[in-house]
């Protein structure tokens, strides 16, 4: 009995954990951890978050609209856009605070 409830414990979490992610197109900015949102709109500087992304700062991706910053769970997927403005095709775990990012284009 135990077992049997501790499996249907296990199948509603999953089902929780599923159900926060979001596939979601976003425009925003690929910044780095420690400007973050500095480095988005107006005040882009590409040349500062590839400085900082070489010293060993994370990317991240700066949502447009919201100004909130998303830790990114591949960042291999963004290394051609440092500094850019961007859409993504992402998935979002708002409990981690993180993206995944599937697809990435230069904003248009």
């Amino acid at each position: 009995m135990k077992r049997i409830l501790a499996v249907a414990c296990l199948i509603l979490m999953s089902g929780a954990v599923a159900a926060s992610a979001a596939d979601s197109s976003i425009n925003g900015w690929i910044s780095d951890a420690m400007c973050g949102a500095k480095h988005s709109g107006a005040t882009a500087n590409a040349a500062c978050v590839k400085k900082c992304i070489a010293g060993g700062m994370k990317p991240v991706f700066v949502d447009a609209a919201k100004k909130q910053v998303w830790a990114i769970d591949n960042p291999d997927a963004v290394k051609d856009f440092y500094g850019d403005h961007v859409t993504v095709k992402a998935t979002i775990d708002e409990s981690a605070k993180s993206v995944h990012i599937d697809s990435i284009e230069a904003a248009k």
